[in-house]
């Protein structure tokens, strides 16, 4: 068998005019996240990820921010074409692993509606999904309430 690990990262700016998604999922929070499309972090993050482990690229290269029709697209769309261009290619995920930053909201209420979102887009059994949630500590522009980061890694087999 032949294995590959990608890593992705990700992070949006804080805004008052926009709805909060974190892997997929609806937030109640006061601010969402500025991007051209939803600005999910937690699934742009798995999408470099599979890009990354599949030698495919990056995100903006596959769905630039230059493209009108992205605007506003949810990021689940990104993450279900990400699967199939690397399924197209031999790869198939093996598990994810997620690391969220965010002073605020508490994010433990959503992380099994996360998980169970995101294990239906990568077509793995939600054992395979793991989902972190972490604050800054109140440092940077994390603990500053500016931004939103996540983090992911994920392990792709060939077969």
């Amino acid at each position: 068998m032949d294995y590959r690990v990608g890593i992705g990262q990700d992070v949006h700016r804080l805004t008052a005019d926009r709805k909060l998604v974190l892997g997929g999922v609806e937030i109640p929070h006061t601010h969402g996240l500025e991007s051209h499309s939803d600005g999910d972090v937690v699934l742009h993050a798995v999408c470099d990820a599979i890009l990354g482990a599949a030698g495919m690229g990056d995100i903006g290269e596959h769905f630039p921010d230059t493209d009108p029709g992205y605007k506003g697209a949810a990021s689940s769309v990104f993450l279900k074409e990400v699967r199939q261009k690397a399924a197209a290619a031999g790869w198939a995920v093996e598990n994810v692993d997620v690391v969220i930053l965010a002073q605020a909201p508490k994010l433990k209420e959503f992380k099994p509606k996360m998980k169970y979102h995101m294990s239906r887009l990568l077509g793995v059994e939600e054992a395979r999904v793991n989902i972190k949630a972490g604050t800054n500590e109140g440092l940077g522009y994390i603990g500053a309430h500016e931004a939103i980061a996540a983090y992911a890694v994920v392990l792709l087999k060939k077969g």
